[in-house]
């Protein structure tokens, strides 16, 4: 598997990778002087990605003398994350990090901040429109198309030849989705031209188990599935053990639901793994360099690790910057045994 950003940003951007993101001792004094105020929009803060984003952002602010002023839950919804935006931008911070949840219905919103003098960075998706260094700084994310390729390459070494595979996508107008599977697509018609891939999509993460059973109605010699990330695939594994089906499944993010059915060599097939820690970490390096003038790459891009029940131990403590559990270390154990 590749160990390069095989993807282009969301305007053709070749990507620049979070180490050219260096604050000097002199910068740092300057940052830690200025104490900048920061406010953070995210599509949900309950999952395992945005708890260790923000752990990643918060530490890094924080090692600067910079404080996050709010951070909205803005549940998926564009309605809810317009009305966020507009209420951080009465209380001036100085930057807002956003996660827009959808690309045309948050557009408006977005387009007001960098308008209004506060810095804009955006994590995994720009909205419609908006273009950097105009209407946002710069985007973070991870190489979402590798995460794609990733995932295909785990599921095709699992599945038999000449069988029907899913792709669980993501319903919604939103770039890092539509990466992955744009990539996952591309990767099997490339290199298992025999597979059949069946493609359905789901609008919220809690239809995806209902999808993922149609999707087993629909198709008999259904053989392995992709769906689009961690948590959307813990309800497909949720439908595939109703009907006591066991094939593999892939996804994007070492989420720890997916962590301990990858350990205990469950449904879980291999899981293309981001690091929203040090994307947490790069986005906030980005937003102190942009409040000083320091000019900044429109694309910062993180590259994704392939994950296996061999590795998860090791994958787990690199994504988590924490041991694993002992739940994971055990599952683990007693799945060599087996």
């Amino acid at each position: 598997m590749s160990k390069t950003i095989s993807g282009l940003g969301p305007h053709g951007e070749r990507p620049a990778p979070a180490s050219a993101l260096k604050i000097s001792d002199a910068q740092a004094a300057d940052m830690d002087a200025r104490r900048y105020t920061v406010a953070v929009a995210l599509h949900t803060t309950g999952s395992d990605w945005s708890r260790q984003v923000m752990a990643g952002l918060a530490a890094t602010l924080g090692r600067h003398s910079a404080a996050i002023t709010e951070v909205a839950d803005c549940h998926f919804d564009s309605a809810e994350q317009s009305c966020a935006l507009e209420r951080m931008l009465m209380q001036k911070p100085d930057a807002i990090v956003s996660i827009p949840v959808d690309n045309a219905a948050v557009a408006e919103a977005h387009s007001r901040i960098e308008a209004a003098g506060v810095k804009l960075i955006l994590l995994d998706n720009v909205p419609t429109g908006l273009m950097p260094g105009k209407g946002y700084t710069t985007m973070v994310s991870a190489d979402n198309f590798g995460l794609g390729q990733i995932a295909a390459e785990l599921l095709a070494t699992r599945v038999p030849a000449r069988c029907t595979i899913g792709l669980l996508g993501y319903d919604v107008d939103f770039y890092a989705t539509h990466e992955r599977q744009i990539a996952f697509l591309r990767w099997i018609e490339a290199n298992r031209p025999d597979l059949h891939v069946k493609q359905c999509k789901f609008e919220t993460k809690e239809m995806a188990g209902v999808i993922m059973e149609q999707l087993i109605d629909s198709t008999p010699d259904l053989a392995g599935c992709f769906v689009a990330w961690d948590e959307p695939a813990v309800r497909a594994m949720a439908a595939l053990n109703s009907r006591k089906l066991n094939f593999p499944v892939t996804t994007v993010d070492l989420g720890s639901e997916v962590a301990a059915a990858l350990a205990s060599g469950s449904l879980i097939g291999g899981v293309a793994a981001q690091r929203p820690y040090d994307i947490g970490v790069a986005a906030a390096n980005a937003t102190l360099l942009s409040l000083i003038g320091s000019p900044l790459p429109t694309w910062i891009a993180l590259r994704g690790i392939p994950v296996t029940r061999e590795n998860v131990l090791e994958a787990y403590q690199l994504i988590w910057h924490a041991p694993a559990p002992s739940q994971l270390r055990n599952a683990v154990r007693h799945s060599s045994y087996s």
